[in-house]
């Protein structure tokens, strides 16, 4: 039996209240999606999902003005650590599935990379990937940080262990040559960050995450910030040493008096595991890429436009589950 979280229980009886008796007899079907800070781009597009694939007992059909999600389906966003906490929640029951950046989502099911010496979590599998997370690194505009070499001694936030972006942020500083031991390292949050950053206590912060993040637009509207470049020979060794990452840009305009700045980044990816029901997966699946839910993506967050079925087997590498793959086939996406 799945472990529900008070968010998720609270969504539930929400609905709960809301429904009639004849539609509280009917099927309920609870799902969950691990997300990340409420601050950072997971959140709202986890929400997003969530809306697309429910459809609790007593809606209106989908096409008429209701849900086109999968009948008796209620699911919600949950907040979370990042993408190293939803592994570790999906693999032990506690959710249903969740986003995780690629690299993590690899490393975890193969027990290598930073996860060498732990236990492969097998049984990880895909649903869909989504879109791509840039690495920011973000300080005030007149910072004397202007490249990660210049990080040394400085009061940096990594972010939270068990999170992606603390994975990245270590990934990031080693292939500069440098080490949490080289900085007054801080472990904060999305808004905690920027707050910190704006008050004076911290120099800059590390957020791996799709643009623009809410939390950063935020910032910039407040206070003039910039971006450090993640690129020349450091940005290049992280590129050769783990695969995942490749070369982006965070265009000028993102951020209000940011102009364009060169990164990495990684794909963000939608996974579950391979215990969870066939026919439930696939119809997930096939509910998120319904011609509907498109309205729901386009008009519903930044990133949602660049959701695209025609993308969402890109740079996936553990297994699809079951039922995802049932419906990509279906689809003609794989044979």
């Amino acid at each position: 039996m799945k472990l529900l979280s008070l968010k998720t229980l609270s969504v539930a009886a929400a609905v709960a209240i809301s429904l009639p008796m004849s539609a509280m007899a009917a099927d309920l079907n609870f799902f969950t999606i691990g997300t990340g800070g409420t601050a950072y781009t997971y959140y709202p597009v986890g929400g997003m999902i969530a809306n697309a694939i429910s459809k609790p007992p007593g809606s209106r059909e989908c096409g008429k003005g209701g849900s086109c999600g999968v009948d008796g389906l209620i699911a919600s966003a949950v907040s979370s650590r990042g993408s190293v906490d939803n592994v570790n929640a999906i693999t032990s029951g506690i959710r249903n599935s969740g986003f995780v950046q690629s690299d993590v989502a690899y490393w975890a099911h193969t027990g290598t990379g930073v996860m060498d010496g732990k236990a492969p979590m097998k049984d990880l599998r895909a649903i869909a990937a989504m879109f791509a997370e840039h690495i920011h690194l973000i300080a005030l505009a007149d910072s004397p940080i202007n490249s990660v070499a210049d990080l040394k001694g400085k009061r940096v936030s990594l972010d939270e262990p068990g999170s992606g972006v603390f994975v990245d942020a270590n990934l990031v500083l080693k292939s500069y040559g440098l080490s949490e031991a080289d900085l007054t390292a801080e472990h904060l949050k999305g808004n905690a960050a920027a707050d910190a950053l704006r008050n004076g206590k911290i120099d800059a912060y590390f957020v791996v995450t799709g643009y623009p993040s809410g939390s950063i637009v935020e910032l910039a509207s407040s206070v003039k910030v910039k971006m450090v470049p993640i690129d020349g020979a450091g940005a290049q060794k992280l590129m050769k040493d783990y695969g995942f990452f490749a070369e982006g840009v965070i265009p000028a305009g993102a951020y209000e008096g940011v102009g364009e700045v060169k990164t990495v980044f990684v794909g963000a990816q939608w996974i579950t595991s391979a215990k969870e029901d066939t026919d439930l997966i696939y119809n997930i699946t096939k509910a998120m890429w319904n011609k509907e839910s498109r309205k729901l993506f386009d008009g519903g967050h930044a990133k949602g436009k660049v959701i695209t079925v025609e993308t969402a087997l890109d740079g996936v590498g553990i297994p699809l589950h079951p039922g995802a793959e049932k419906y990509y086939k279906e689809a003609g996406l794989i044979k």
